[in-house]
């Protein structure tokens, strides 16, 4: 071939990087162990009076799992949709009607892609002392939205506030709730607070991720969600789907 023809002769298109693993995507240095088959039946269940829903803070089991839960808050950030996707992350979103409001189509993106839609009251009240009509009024009211938005039926309830009372308890059964879901660590912008016992990880603990407004300037909620997996892997735990055990 001529100096010429070399010259107008379409050169080859340049290689393009290999794409990034999804998980090193989101900052994490391996993927996520996937979780073990879930129990044949729930473990915290078993003991419990069958008339009124289990208050738990954390699964007896001995899969090496922990639990993410969240309150309201990742309508936030719209990309953690592809985060929850590509992690193929079983979270748990509890939802305030009230806090929501046009952000329900975002949980349903949520939801497409593997969370769990959970309640979390109409109105954010502080349950324990309200009477019992108010309080079945606001879980039995958001359990009805939930289910006229997005056809499911939730049966975890994470009172505001972690506050309840054994009315609460008691509405909540009529309302069709088996569980009542606290956390025993939260994850704020400083790090993991721990409610009782050790400062350390143990399978079955209920985590919640707390919202970026309860510390302005901190880390967002994609970064928060990666230290915290990041420490779940480091201390040989991955990540279970709450609904499974309960």
């Amino acid at each position: 071939m001529g100096r010429e023809a070399a010259r107008r002769a379409p050169s080859e298109p340049p290689e393009r990087p290999p794409a990034l693993q999804p998980y090193r995507r989101w900052g994490l240095d391996a993927p996520l162990p996937a979780p073990p088959r879930p129990p044949a039946r729930p473990l915290d269940l078993a003991t419990r009076p069958p008339a009124l829903p289990a208050v738990v803070d954390h699964v007896a089991t001995a899969d090496r799992v922990v639990f993410l839960t969240y309150d309201d808050e990742a309508e936030r950030d719209p990309q953690f949709v592809d985060m929850v996707r590509e992690l193929r992350l079983p979270v748990s979103m509890f939802l305030t009607d009230s806090v929501v409001g046009p952000g329900y189509g975002h949980f349903a993106r949520l939801l497409s892609v593997g969370a769990d839609l959970q309640n979390h009251t109409l109105d954010h009240p502080a349950l324990r002392g309200l009477p019992y009509a108010g309080q079945r009024a606001e879980i039995c009211g958001q359990r009805d939205k939930l289910h006229a938005r997005f056809g499911v039926r939730p049966r975890l309830l994470r009172p505001p506030y972690g506050a309840y009372d054994p009315t609460t308890l008691r509405a909540a059964a009529d309302c069709g709730v088996s569980a009542v879901v606290l956390w025993r660590a939260a994850l704020t912008g400083t790090g993991l607070r721990f409610t009782h016992g050790g400062a350390a990880l143990r399978p079955g603990d209920i985590v919640l991720v707390t919202s970026d407004d309860d510390d302005r300037g901190g880390p967002g909620l994609r970064e928060r969600t990666t230290r915290l997996l990041r420490r779940i892997e480091g201390e040989g735990l991955t990540v279970g789907r709450l609904r499974d055990y309960l």
